[in-house]
């Protein structure tokens, strides 16, 4: 199940809550029991294509980033 990360307006606490991702925009009290919160912008790291077991950068694909019909 997700994690969602909140901040406290009221205490300043930052805290998790796990819920399901249809439920992901619901407001949260934090433990202390303000309801003054706001959800933090969550980073996700994904890297690679997999299977290569390396841990290096992938190569782009052919054609830059917009796939070379742009001349960029």
């Amino acid at each position: 199940m997700p994690r969602y990360e909140f901040r406290c307006r009221a205490c300043g606490a930052t805290f998790e809550v796990k819920r399901p991702m249809a439920r992901a925009g619901e407001p949260a009290s934090c433990p202390q029991g303000h309801a003054d919160t706001v959800k933090l912008l969550s980073t996700v790291a994904v890297t690679g294509r997999g299977g290569g077991g390396s841990g290096a950068p992938s190569e782009p694909a052919a054609g830059g980033c917009c796939g070379g019909g742009c001349g960029c």
